[in-house]
């Protein structure tokens, strides 16, 4: 999409999209991930990353009061809770 329809921005389609609200989630995991890609799929991601509505959107995914341990970053083993299966069927 970029090469075809990116020529006006730095987004999938040049300006910011819906798009690009669809591929914020991947642009997190490979930036949190520190995937290895290509220098212009990097600079998506930072642009993902640096956009007022995704920047607004981490800052209310922090101040949510329920965490789930097993997702939490620095979590040690003895730290993470399991869910029950029995539970969650």
């Amino acid at each position: 999409a970029r090469s075809r329809f990116g020529a006006g921005g730095p987004f999938l389609y040049g300006e910011f999209s819906a798009a690009d609200a669809m591929y914020a989630p991947v642009a997190t995991r490979i930036d949190r991930y520190r995937l290895p890609v290509s220098a212009e799929a990097r600079a998506y991601v930072d642009a993902i990353l640096a956009h007022p509505a995704f920047e607004a959107w981490m800052a209310e995914a922090a101040r949510e009061p329920w965490r789930l341990g097993y997702y939490e970053e620095g979590q040690t083993p003895d730290e993470i809770i399991v869910p029950d299966p029995e539970v969650m069927a």
